[in-house]
Protein backbone atom coordinates (compact mmCIF):
# COMPACT_ATOMS: atom_id res chain seq x y z
CA UNK A 1 0.00 0.00 0.00
CA UNK A 2 1.47 3.36 -0.73
CA UNK A 3 1.55 6.04 2.03
CA UNK A 4 0.66 9.11 1.11
CA UNK A 5 4.39 11.73 2.08
CA UNK A 6 2.91 15.07 2.81
CA UNK A 7 6.79 16.29 4.01
CA UNK A 8 9.68 15.81 1.92
CA UNK A 9 13.61 16.86 2.67
CA UNK A 10 16.20 16.00 -0.08
CA UNK A 11 19.13 16.87 0.83
CA UNK A 12 19.35 19.48 2.93
CA UNK A 13 22.00 22.02 3.95
CA UNK A 14 22.24 24.14 6.83
CA UNK A 15 24.29 26.55 7.74
CA UNK A 16 25.04 30.01 10.01
CA UNK A 17 28.01 32.13 8.26
CA UNK A 18 30.58 29.30 8.79
CA UNK A 19 29.02 26.79 11.20
CA UNK A 20 26.81 24.03 9.18
CA UNK A 21 24.20 22.80 11.02
CA UNK A 22 23.09 19.99 8.48
CA UNK A 23 25.02 18.86 5.98
CA UNK A 24 22.52 16.13 3.34
CA UNK A 25 19.82 15.66 5.53
CA UNK A 26 17.03 13.87 4.19
CA UNK A 27 13.27 12.61 5.74
CA UNK A 28 9.57 11.73 4.56
CA UNK A 29 7.01 12.53 6.22
CA UNK A 30 3.50 10.39 5.72
CA UNK A 31 0.24 11.46 6.10
CA UNK A 32 -1.30 10.79 9.50
CA UNK A 33 1.50 10.03 11.66
CA UNK A 34 3.32 11.30 14.17
CA UNK A 35 6.99 11.65 13.19
CA UNK A 36 9.42 12.81 15.40
CA UNK A 37 12.51 15.09 14.94
CA UNK A 38 15.55 14.07 17.67
CA UNK A 39 18.76 14.96 18.84
CA UNK A 40 20.77 16.42 21.17
CA UNK A 41 21.06 19.57 22.08
CA UNK A 42 22.54 22.10 19.11
CA UNK A 43 21.46 19.03 16.32
CA UNK A 44 19.19 21.52 14.91
CA UNK A 45 15.92 19.90 15.29
CA UNK A 46 14.28 23.02 15.44
CA UNK A 47 16.23 24.21 12.85
CA UNK A 48 14.75 21.58 10.55
CA UNK A 49 10.96 22.51 11.78
CA UNK A 50 11.77 26.22 11.24
CA UNK A 51 12.79 25.21 7.01
CA UNK A 52 9.39 23.14 6.73
CA UNK A 53 6.86 26.00 8.02
CA UNK A 54 8.90 28.35 6.06
CA UNK A 55 10.72 30.45 9.29
CA UNK A 56 14.09 29.96 7.42
CA UNK A 57 15.48 28.84 4.32
CA UNK A 58 18.35 26.14 4.13
CA UNK A 59 21.51 26.99 1.81
CA UNK A 60 20.49 24.08 -0.28
CA UNK A 61 18.18 20.83 -0.85
CA UNK A 62 14.38 20.71 -1.68
CA UNK A 63 11.72 20.92 0.72
CA UNK A 64 8.45 20.10 -0.41
CA UNK A 65 5.29 20.50 1.81
CA UNK A 66 1.87 19.30 0.62
CA UNK A 67 3.23 19.00 -2.59
CA UNK A 68 4.57 23.10 -2.61
CA UNK A 69 8.40 23.51 -3.23
CA UNK A 70 9.24 25.88 -0.69
CA UNK A 71 12.28 26.63 -2.51
CA UNK A 72 10.37 28.26 -5.38
CA UNK A 73 6.84 28.78 -3.89
CA UNK A 74 5.04 32.53 -4.96
CA UNK A 75 4.69 34.67 -2.10
CA UNK A 76 0.29 34.13 -2.56
CA UNK A 77 0.80 30.31 -2.52
CA UNK A 78 2.98 30.47 0.63
CA UNK A 79 0.39 32.68 2.16
CA UNK A 80 -2.68 30.00 1.33
CA UNK A 81 0.20 27.06 2.73
CA UNK A 82 0.77 28.65 5.68
CA UNK A 83 -3.47 27.93 6.90
CA UNK A 84 -2.94 24.99 6.52
CA UNK A 85 -0.40 24.36 9.36
CA UNK A 86 -0.58 25.01 12.95
CA UNK A 87 2.51 25.63 15.17
CA UNK A 88 2.97 25.23 18.70
CA UNK A 89 5.90 26.90 19.66
CA UNK A 90 7.83 25.67 22.99
CA UNK A 91 6.98 28.17 25.62
CA UNK A 92 3.26 28.74 24.03
CA UNK A 93 4.41 31.85 22.39
CA UNK A 94 1.01 33.58 23.14
CA UNK A 95 0.75 37.11 23.29
CA UNK A 96 0.61 37.71 27.43
CA UNK A 97 -1.10 41.72 26.61
CA UNK A 98 -4.43 39.39 25.40
CA UNK A 99 -6.54 36.99 26.93
CA UNK A 100 -6.38 33.40 25.94
CA UNK A 101 -9.96 33.96 23.36
CA UNK A 102 -7.88 36.93 22.07
CA UNK A 103 -4.64 34.70 21.38
CA UNK A 104 -6.48 32.14 19.94
CA UNK A 105 -8.82 34.32 17.90
CA UNK A 106 -6.00 36.09 16.34
CA UNK A 107 -5.39 34.32 12.87
CA UNK A 108 -9.51 34.07 12.88
CA UNK A 109 -9.65 37.79 12.72
CA UNK A 110 -6.42 38.39 10.54
CA UNK A 111 -7.67 35.72 7.87
CA UNK A 112 -11.11 35.11 7.73
CA UNK A 113 -14.27 37.73 7.68
CA UNK A 114 -16.33 35.98 10.58
CA UNK A 115 -18.17 37.69 12.67
CA UNK A 116 -17.52 38.32 16.53
CA UNK A 117 -20.50 35.70 17.59
CA UNK A 118 -19.14 32.89 15.09
CA UNK A 119 -15.70 33.58 15.85
CA UNK A 120 -16.51 33.03 19.95
CA UNK A 121 -18.12 29.61 19.19
CA UNK A 122 -15.21 28.33 17.58
CA UNK A 123 -12.94 29.74 20.20
CA UNK A 124 -15.09 28.26 23.03
CA UNK A 125 -14.67 24.59 20.79
CA UNK A 126 -11.37 24.72 20.62
CA UNK A 127 -11.20 25.05 24.29
CA UNK A 128 -12.77 22.30 24.85
CA UNK A 129 -11.28 20.03 22.21
CA UNK A 130 -7.73 20.71 24.38
CA UNK A 131 -9.29 19.87 27.50
CA UNK A 132 -9.77 23.70 29.20
CA UNK A 133 -12.99 25.18 30.25
CA UNK A 134 -14.28 27.70 27.68
CA UNK A 135 -13.62 30.41 30.71
CA UNK A 136 -10.29 30.01 30.61
CA UNK A 137 -10.72 32.45 27.39
CA UNK A 138 -11.00 35.41 29.78
CA UNK A 139 -7.72 34.74 31.35
CA UNK A 140 -4.72 36.12 30.61
CA UNK A 141 -1.48 33.72 29.93
CA UNK A 142 0.05 34.90 33.22
CA UNK A 143 -2.86 33.44 34.76
CA UNK A 144 -2.53 30.11 33.98
CA UNK A 145 -0.30 27.17 34.94
CA UNK A 146 2.24 26.19 32.57
CA UNK A 147 0.30 23.02 31.31
CA UNK A 148 -2.61 25.43 30.69
CA UNK A 149 -0.75 27.43 28.13
CA UNK A 150 0.98 24.23 26.76
CA UNK A 151 -3.05 23.51 25.75
CA UNK A 152 -4.04 27.25 25.16
CA UNK A 153 -1.33 27.72 22.55
CA UNK A 154 -2.26 24.22 20.98
CA UNK A 155 -6.16 25.66 20.69
CA UNK A 156 -4.38 28.51 18.76
CA UNK A 157 -2.65 26.02 16.71
CA UNK A 158 -5.75 24.09 15.97
CA UNK A 159 -8.16 27.17 15.03
CA UNK A 160 -7.92 26.89 11.29
CA UNK A 161 -8.33 23.05 11.03
CA UNK A 162 -4.94 22.75 10.11
CA UNK A 163 -4.00 19.56 8.08
CA UNK A 164 -0.57 19.89 9.53
CA UNK A 165 0.55 20.69 13.05
CA UNK A 166 3.87 21.14 14.02
CA UNK A 167 5.02 20.67 17.82
CA UNK A 168 8.44 22.20 18.93
CA UNK A 169 9.19 20.13 22.48
CA UNK A 170 5.18 20.12 23.32
CA UNK A 171 6.08 19.10 26.79
CA UNK A 172 10.07 20.46 27.60
CA UNK A 173 8.85 22.05 31.23
CA UNK A 174 5.64 19.99 32.29
CA UNK A 175 5.59 17.32 35.02
CA UNK A 176 5.60 14.05 34.40
CA UNK A 177 1.36 14.04 35.06
CA UNK A 178 1.13 16.95 32.98
CA UNK A 179 3.71 15.70 30.16
CA UNK A 180 1.63 12.22 29.99
CA UNK A 181 -1.89 14.04 29.72
CA UNK A 182 -0.46 16.14 26.80
CA UNK A 183 0.98 13.10 25.32
CA UNK A 184 -2.12 11.14 25.35
CA UNK A 185 -4.35 14.59 24.18
CA UNK A 186 -1.97 14.69 20.92
CA UNK A 187 -2.90 11.37 19.89
CA UNK A 188 -6.38 11.85 20.54
CA UNK A 189 -6.29 14.44 18.33
CA UNK A 190 -4.62 13.25 15.85
CA UNK A 191 -7.15 10.16 15.26
CA UNK A 192 -10.01 13.20 15.65
CA UNK A 193 -8.87 15.38 13.36
CA UNK A 194 -6.90 12.82 10.70
CA UNK A 195 -3.75 15.46 11.47
CA UNK A 196 -0.09 14.71 10.28
CA UNK A 197 2.46 15.92 13.16
CA UNK A 198 5.73 16.85 13.62
CA UNK A 199 7.36 17.11 16.78
CA UNK A 200 10.29 17.73 18.03
CA UNK A 201 11.30 16.35 21.48
CA UNK A 202 13.89 14.53 23.50
CA UNK A 203 11.54 13.50 25.90
CA UNK A 204 11.63 9.53 26.24
CA UNK A 205 8.08 8.75 27.28
CA UNK A 206 7.19 10.91 24.50
CA UNK A 207 9.26 9.38 22.29
CA UNK A 208 8.31 5.64 23.53
CA UNK A 209 4.56 6.66 23.73
CA UNK A 210 3.73 8.80 20.93
CA UNK A 211 5.93 9.19 17.73
CA UNK A 212 5.38 6.48 14.83
CA UNK A 213 8.57 7.34 13.21
CA UNK A 214 11.38 9.71 13.43
CA UNK A 215 14.53 11.17 12.32
CA UNK A 216 17.90 11.24 15.17
CA UNK A 217 20.07 14.02 14.03
CA UNK A 218 23.91 13.96 14.87
CA UNK A 219 26.71 15.27 13.71
CA UNK A 220 24.78 17.85 11.20
CA UNK A 221 23.07 14.14 9.89
CA UNK A 222 20.56 12.09 10.10
CA UNK A 223 22.17 9.33 12.14
CA UNK A 224 18.98 6.83 11.92
CA UNK A 225 15.54 6.96 11.32
CA UNK A 226 12.38 4.71 10.83
CA UNK A 227 10.13 3.73 13.47
CA UNK A 228 11.32 3.56 17.23
CA UNK A 229 12.25 -0.94 16.74
CA UNK A 230 14.27 -0.05 13.69
CA UNK A 231 16.34 3.05 15.35
CA UNK A 232 17.20 0.78 18.15
CA UNK A 233 19.19 -1.48 16.19
CA UNK A 234 21.35 1.10 14.43
CA UNK A 235 24.99 0.90 16.00
CA UNK A 236 25.44 4.37 15.31
CA UNK A 237 27.64 6.18 18.23
CA UNK A 238 25.22 8.78 19.08
CA UNK A 239 22.12 6.49 18.78
CA UNK A 240 23.75 4.65 21.72
CA UNK A 241 24.64 7.64 23.76
CA UNK A 242 21.34 8.97 23.17
CA UNK A 243 19.22 5.77 24.42
CA UNK A 244 21.83 4.62 26.39
CA UNK A 245 20.62 6.62 29.72
CA UNK A 246 18.90 4.82 32.74
CA UNK A 247 15.04 5.84 31.53
CA UNK A 248 15.91 4.82 28.22
CA UNK A 249 17.16 1.62 29.02
CA UNK A 250 13.87 0.98 31.64
CA UNK A 251 11.83 1.46 28.54
CA UNK A 252 13.86 -0.55 26.73
CA UNK A 253 13.58 -3.26 28.79
CA UNK A 254 9.58 -2.67 29.79
CA UNK A 255 9.11 -2.79 26.03
CA UNK A 256 11.12 -5.78 25.23
CA UNK A 257 9.52 -7.71 28.76
CA UNK A 258 6.05 -6.77 27.19
CA UNK A 259 6.88 -7.88 23.87
CA UNK A 260 5.83 -4.46 21.95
Amino acid sequence: MNRKVVIEMEHIRTQFGPKVVHEDVSLKVYEGEIYGLLGGSGSGKTTLMREMIMLLRPAAGRVVVLGHDLMRIKPSQAQALRSQWGVLFQFGALFTSLTVAENIAVWLREYTKLSDATIMRIVRSKLKMVGLDPDVGKLYPSELSGGMVKRAALARALVMDPKLLFLDEPTSGLDPVSAEAFDNLITQLRSLLGLTIVMVTHDIDTIFNVIDRMSVLGEGRVAAQGTLEEVLKSDHPFIRQFFGGNRAKARILEKECHGK
